[in-house]
Parts: structure tokens; sequence; C-alpha cells
């Protein structure tokens, strides 16, 4: 079974206007098979998985990227043959308009981007294909909070939840011995380890570099590193502070969050689903879920996410900034189905200090029914409707 991918309209219009097309994104995304059903018959595929594919390329890639001939061509997992990208460039630049020539594919964001920004500045249309959305999930098995909180979005699990034990004790063996790998030469894999599972317990929390140093024993700028490593592979997100003034927006800490929720989970052993959702990481899982849909209508589009937290100096916090159309919106995350107006307070706080630049009304996304109006203009929405919230007001 295939979902339809939302991200299918931005790689049309891209292949429209680009020599070339570089879906990047975590592993087991999907990229592959989003390639494949999209584009169908159309395009030529080759997939450096296959160490005889990556050595005709790497010895000979003029003879390699010339076997295509006229035909467009997908290249799968783009970044084993790094040395392909220059020869590639060249190719483009023979035919320049000649648009959605090359799709490529590929993990690994850091060296990945830096390769290809090196290669093919101005050639290429970069976008992300990240974990399955809940829109994208719609009507597919189980649809209540618990299930998706444990269950997560990427598409082999998400189809078929009885793997999900299996899957992700192989998948983190496989990030951890692998992808980290690639990204940083880490040496020390169970040190590694260990700090994964420190930031799992931390999903959510404002980002205390110091506390995680302390508590594993390793320097500060090691643990400024591990989660640049984090950050690259597609592991965390990292939410930033809002403020009005940006430099002070730099400095301030960011909070931290798994960019799947199945990851979170099973690094703090969790149970089972209903136990993850009561106990203490339920409104940090529950929040994390949220951001990565904001997260996600931004990628769809091709787009950086405008998205942010906020503090004020007496500690009222709100927990999304979603700027959409240059105004922010406030958004509170709540577990509850009982919305009340005390969780309000911050949104009300937050339009009040920023004025003209806020939008007119907060948005409190929680477990109600249906959407709820609330007072001082405020809306409460069900949690499986935020993510079409925004992509309508995205569009």
């Amino acid at each position: 079974m295939y979902l339809a991918r939302r991200l299918a309209s931005t790689l049309a219009t891209a292949l429209d206007q680009f020599p070339s097309v570089l879906i990047t994104g975590p592993r087991q995304s999907g990229k592959t098979t989003f390639v494949r059903e999209d584009l169908g018959g159309s395009f030529a595929f080759v997939t450096f998985d296959d160490p005889l594919e990556r050595e005709f390329a790497t010895q000979d890639p003029r003879g390699f990227l010339g076997r295509f001939g006229d035909r467009p061509a997908i290249l799968d997992e783009i970044q084993y043959v790094p040395e392909l990208l220059s020869y590639l460039k060249m190719r483009i630049d023979e035919a320049r308009d000649w648009h959605g020539r090359w799709v490529l594919t590929g993990s690994q964001q850091f060296e990945l981007m830096q390769q290809v920004t090196e290669s093919l500045a101005g050639r290429v249309a970069v976008l992300e294909l990240l974990p399955l959305s809940g829109e994208e999930l719609a009507g597919v098995g189980d649809e209540s909070l618990e299930h998706r909180l444990w269950i997560g979005g990427y598409p082999e699990i998400a189809l078929a939840p009885e793997k999900r034990d299996l899957w992700t004790s192989s998948y983190l063996r496989t990030y951890v011995e692998r992808d980290v790998r690639m990204v940083r030469n880490i040496g020390d894999l169970r040190a590694f380890e260990s700090f994964l599972a420190v930031c799992a317990a931390r999903h959510g929390q404002t980002l205390n570099m110091a506390a995680i140093s302390r508590q594993l024993g390793i320097t500060s700028p090691t643990v400024k590193d591990w989660i640049s490593v984090l950050e690259a592979s597609y592991g965390m997100c990292l939410l930033p502070p809002w403020h009005r003034n940006y430099g002070k927006r730099v400095i301030r800490s960011p909070k931290a969050y798994f960019l799947d929720p199945v990851l979170a989970t099973a690094l703090t052993r969790q149970p089972d689903a209903e136990a993850s959702l009561r106990g203490p990481l339920g409104g940090p899982l529950l929040e994390g879920w949220i951001v990565a849909e904001a997260i996600k209508s931004f990628a769809n589009r091709g787009l950086r996410p405008a998205v942010f937290h906020w503090r004020s100096h007496d500690g009222l916090e709100v927990d999304l900034l979603v700027d959409v159309g240059g105004k922010l919106q406030p958004v509170e995350i709540k577990a509850t189905a009982t919305p009340r107006a005390g969780h309000l307070a911050p949104m009300n706080r937050f339009r009040t200090l920023v004025g003209d630049d806020a939008t007119g009304s907060g948005l409190l996304v929680c477990g109600v029914a249906e959407p709820t109006p609330m007072p001082g203009g405020n809306l409460a929405l069900p949690w499986s409707q935020f993510g079409e919230w925004l992509d309508e007001r995205l569009a």
C-alpha cells in the first residue's frame, strides 16, 4: 500500500523550474518509494545502495551519466558517490534549460548539503521528505492520539504497526552504527547511545547542554557537536526562541524534540501506547507531534520552517509560534479534552505584547472533538486537525 505524499505537487513545480531536484530527509522516510511511485516509468532509476552501481559511477562517471541518453533519471542515495556531483554539474551545464532531467535522493544532511552547495548551486532545488504527517495518515489504522504517538510517521511501521518494536531497535542500531558515523566519526558509540537516551528523556524541554554534559560526564563542546549530528541526520529538530531582537533570539536556548515520537518512546523504554500518553512524557510527546506537523507543512511546500517558541521574563510560555503571512500565530498545546480559560493566558499575553505583529487570535490545540470558540477570540482545535488548519493558511 502506498500513501500519497503532499510533497508531490512541490516536486512537480521544482521539476518544471530546475535542471535537477534533490530530495533529502531521514532514512526510511519513504524517499525512494516516493520518487518511484510519483515519477513512474518515465524516469530511469539507479540506486547507489548497489555496490556495482557505486563502482561504475566512481570509476567511469562520464560513462555512467551517458548511459541514460535523453531519458531523465533518478539517482538514489547520492551521498554514497559525492564525486559524481561535479560531473553532473558539467552535464547540466551542457543543456542548462533542460529542466527536470535529474532527480537525486539522499540522507545525512551535513555532508550531502555541503557537497551539493559546492557542486550544484543554482542548478538544483532542494526538497525534504519527512515522515508521514497526520494528513497523510488520515484513515490509516488506529487514529487515536496514543496510537499516533506510539507508532509515529515512518511509513513502514505506520502501515504495519506490529513491526514497531523490531523496527525501532533495528533502526536505532543502524542509525547509530551507520548514519551517525557518516556525519561525524564518533568513536565511542556507547556514550553516544547514552546521549540519545538522555535527549529522549528531555524531549520537549529547553536544550540545556551544560546539564547534559554534567549528567554524562562529557564536555560541552562534545554535546554541542552531537546535537548537530542529531539535527543533520534528522533525528532531532530544534525550535528556536522568538525575540524581537534577532541577536537575542540567536543566543537564547531552543527547545529540543525528536522529529518522530516513535524514537522518543523507544529510547525512553515506554511500555505501551497508553502508558506513554498518560505518563510524564505524554504532554511533551503531543507537543513534539504538533511541532513536527508544523515543520512538515512548511517542508511539503519547499519552505524553511518559520516556527518558534516564546517565554516571558516572568515564566509565561507559548509552546509554538508560526509565522503565517507575516503574522505570528500563537499555539498552545495541551493533552486535555477540557480546555479552560487559564490555558489561554500565555497567548493573550503574547498578543498584547507583540501587538500588530501577532494574529488576532490564539489557537489551543488539544483533545476536543471539534473546533470550539474560546474567550478573547481564541479557538480550541482538535489535535488531529492542526495540520489541515495550518496547510490552509500557508496555501
